[in-house]
């Protein structure tokens, strides 16, 4: 399996990659399936089944608004977040949906969408059923789909998607990959830019980074000016526009913290806007798409400037942790809990920052080495199946610790005893053992210790 950085970054929305991107992705992919077969304009009625994680936090996580929006057309990557939700209570109201835009067909929202709670599909916890019919309930199509994090969609049990495409430097453990980076003397940054002109030129990989960039400021600068309670029912109210003015007001720049309030800051924009439903990107997953733009932040506010250059060289450095954790572990958060999405995005963030802190492959290993070392074992368990509490405070304390990673690793010369491998494998191994109540069924942790108001 070959995957890009494009993979891992990609501009979705709210609240949730794998409960929000991935089941619209999903019901696109039912979309072409009717079309391929030509059934299209002979389907009267569509279900959708959801289990595991999506039928236990589905509603909180957006995915039957979600489901409504792909059934109509809409794809994540440019669908008006407001759409998605007037979209679904259009449909409630007539009853009726236009199905891919263009046929219309009758659609009882809360009955053709069902919630399994307590019922799962073997291989993976995020599964989906999509059944389509034609005249007198004849069926016409059936697949299943499952959202296995970060917004990636695999069909039935058939597995990851595999390309064929052969990249200059094939790495598949971070071993290989200091190995490969000690016998040509390139940074990281470079083997994964030669590894991306496999699919695009040098300038388009360049241009889609920053574009990348350009999403994730834009979204911090949204979630600093939003203001009120985010939807659902715990009623939080968004902290991070008061937060700011709090900080502009403080003059003092004498405190040897403040750098850490404002990446903070930073972490709990993106994580309020993408509570709100709003436009984020995926780092690896929306869950914990704050950590690498605040780091990324701090490097422009506090360190050497977000140049051109930096943002590349960052960018493609964490895009390399992503990608061994997602091939040798997850970042799904209800297959292996909160240190797969959390634990991913700061240790990608942690390498990302000490390259361009100028380490070298060793200590980049390092910092994300400690980066997920330090959120083994954390659970996903989002009270009221929201991506709030404790989503929001959690990506800017995962922030802090990616930088304080970082920096250690620096300080360091990059040899450790515990490698970045046998943490990944931790991971995966910590995650298999945990019981499913702690990844993202909002059955345990949390989610029932406090009661809802």
């Amino acid at each position: 399996m070959t995957v890009s950085v494009f993979d891992l970054f990609r501009v979705g929305i709210g609240p949730s990659s794998s409960h929000t991107v991935g089941p619209m992705r999903a019901a696109g992919r039912f979309l072409e399936e009717l079309k391929a077969a030509g059934v299209l304009h002979d389907t009267t009625a569509v279900r959708v089944e959801l289990f595991g994680s999506l039928g236990a936090t589905g509603r909180g996580h957006g995915s039957v608004e979600a489901i409504v929006a792909g059934l109509s057309g809409e794809q994540p990557e440019t669908v008006d977040p407001e759409v998605v939700v007037t979209g679904a209570a259009a449909a409630r109201r007539s009853g009726a949906l236009l199905l891919g835009g263009v046929h219309p067909i009758a659609f009882a929202v809360d009955d053709d969408i069902v919630l399994h709670r307590r019922e799962r599909l073997p291989f993976h916890s995020n599964g989906m059923s999509f059944h389509a019919a034609g005249e007198g309930g004849a069926e016409l199509a059936q697949h299943r789909y499952y959202s296995v994090g970060g917004g990636f969609v695999v069909d039935d049990e058939a597995g990851e998607p595999i390309t064929e495409t052969v990249v200059q430097y094939p790495f598949g453990t971070a071993d290989e990959l200091l190995a490969t980076a000690a016998a040509t003397g390139l940074p990281i940054s470079s083997l994964l830019m030669a590894n991306e002109i496999s699919w695009r030129t040098e300038e388009q990989v360049r241009a889609g980074l920053l574009e990348i960039w350009s999403a994730m400021r834009a979204c911090v600068q949204r979630g600093t000016v939003g203001r009120g309670v985010l939807p659902g029912s715990l009623h939080v109210r968004r902290r991070a526009a008061a937060l700011l003015a709090r900080l502009d007001a403080e003059a003092d720049e004498s405190d040897p913290l403040r750098a850490m309030e404002w990446v903070t800051l930073y972490a709990m924009a993106v994580n309020e806007e993408n509570a709100a439903g709003g436009r984020v990107v995926t780092a690896p997953t929306n869950g914990a798409a704050g950590i690498v733009p605040a780091v990324l932040h701090y490097i422009d506010r506090f360190g050497v400037g977000c140049t051109d250059d930096v943002v590349v060289e960052f960018l493609l450095t964490a895009g390399a942790i992503g990608l061994l954790i997602k091939k040798n572990a997850s970042i799904s958060g209800a297959e292996v809990g909160c240190q797969g999405e959390v634990g991913s995005a700061c240790a990608m963030a942690a390498a990302g920052l000490a390259a361009v802190l100028g380490g070298t492959p060793e200590q980049i290993e390092n910092a994300a080495e400690i980066g997920i070392e330090h959120n083994l074992g954390l659970t996903c368990d989002p009270i009221g199946g929201l991506v709030q509490i404790p989503c929001i405070e959690r990506n800017g304390v995962a922030a802090v610790k990616a930088i304080t990673a970082a920096r250690m690793a620096i300080r360091g010369d990059g040899k450790h005893y515990v490698s970045l491998d046998k943490a990944i494998q931790t991971m995966r191994a910590t995650g298999a053992d945990m019981l499913d109540k702690y990844k993202e069924t909002s059955l345990g942790g949390l989610a029932v210790a406090v009661v809802e108001c």
